[in-house]
C-alpha cells in the first residue's frame, strides 16, 4: 500500500505526454477561436492593382465592338470576381509582306485592354483574377468579363497602388 501511495504522487513519461498533448490541443482551440480573422468576410487591408492586357492580332472589328462594353466587369469561371475592364485601345497590327518589309494590315489590330481590381494586401503582392495570376510578361492569358473575352493576351504592365 504505501509503494501505490508513493506511485500517486509521482508522474511517469506517459502521463507527461498526456499533459502535454491536452495542453497542446487546448492552445490550438484558443488560438482558432480567439486569433486573426480568416474568414471570407473578414475585414482586410486591399490594394488597388491596375494591369493592361495587349492582344494582337485580333480582327479589326472588335475595337469598336469592345467599346460599346466599357466598363464590363471582370469573371473567371462563369461568375464575377470583382474588378472590371475600364478602357480598350487600338495600335496598328503590322506583319511582312512579300519583299521582307513590315507593312500594317487592316483586317486586323492590336487592343490594349485596362482593367483594374482589388487584391489583399501581404508582403509578398500574388494578383490573382479568378484562378489567374496577375503577373508582367504572362503570356496566355485570358481577359474574361461579362461580354468580352480575349484569349492568349500579353499582361504588359501591371501598377499597385498604396
Amino acid at each position: 500500500m504505501e509503494q501505490k501511495a508513493k506511485r500517486i504522487g509521482k508522474f511517469n513519461i506517459i502521463d507527461i505526454i498526456a499533459v502535454i498533448l491536452i495542453l497542446a490541443v487546448l492552445a490550438l482551440a484558443g488560438w482558432k477561436l480567439l486569433g486573426p480573422d480568416d474568414s471570407a468576410t473578414a475585414q482586410r487591408a486591399m490594394t488597388k492593382v491596375t494591369f493592361t492586357v495587349r492582344a494582337e492580332g485580333v480582327p479589326a472589328e472588335l475595337y469598336e465592338n469592345c467599346l460599346e462594353h466599357i466598363p464590363s466587369k471582370l469573371m473567371a469561371s462563369g461568375a464575377l470576381v470583382g474588378g472590371e475592364i475600364v478602357s480598350v485601345e487600338q495600335e496598328p497590327y503590322y506583319v511582312l509582306d512579300a519583299g521582307g518589309n513590315w507593312v500594317e494590315d487592316p483586317t486586323h489590330t492590336t487592343l490594349l485592354f485596362t482593367a483594374v481590381t482589388e487584391t489583399p494586401t501581404a508582403e509578398v503582392m500574388t494578383t490573382k483574377v479568378g484562378d489567374q495570376e496577375v503577373r508582367i510578361g504572362k503570356t496566355d492569358y485570358i481577359l474574361k468579363s461579362e461580354f468580352i473575352e480575349i484569349k492568349d493576351g500579353v499582361i504588359v504592365d501591371v501598377q499597385w497602388e498604396e
